[in-house]
């Protein structure tokens, strides 16, 4: 009798780690929310007067080629999440948009594309640090 239980313990047990592998299996490869880009024409857009002073002089600085206040002003912005329109690793550079009160770079960004920084094809405002974007109209 008493190795009857442990047999039961034993295939309990293994039941349960087989049930944890196939769902940590099943974790592992469950799709990933996909986004897609959407077409610079269908984004929501914001027109430049509108935007907080700091974004307007951020974008000033972008025409101007700088002086950049942060290090990473100006660098090339990957689109890693994929909500703007698919281009080439390099088409976008990324801009800080200073924000009143806060002594780091914040999450207001400006991210331009094209293939002049000063001169480029659209921009884009985000205030929460790249989880949604605005096309900039002006």
């Amino acid at each position: 009798m008493f190795w009857l239980g442990r047999s039961k313990v034993r295939q309990s047990v293994s039941k349960l780690g087989l049930a944890l592998v196939l769902g940590l299996h099943l974790l592992g490869s469950a799709p990933a929310v996909a986004r897609t880009e959407v077409p610079a024409e269908n984004m929501a857009t914001v027109v430049l007067a509108t935007l907080p002073l700091q974004a307007r002089e951020t974008r000033r600085l972008i025409s101007e080629g700088g002086p950049f206040p942060y290090d990473k002003d100006g660098t090339v912005f990957g689109n890693r999440e994929r909500l703007l329109p698919a281009e080439a690793r390099g088409f976008y550079r990324e801009y800080t948009v200073k924000t009143p009160g806060l002594k780091h770079r914040g999450a207001r960004r400006i991210v331009c594309g094209g293939r002049e920084p000063t001169r480029p094809v659209n921009c884009y405002y985000t205030a929460d640090h790249y989880g949604s974007f605005q096309r900039i109209v002006e």
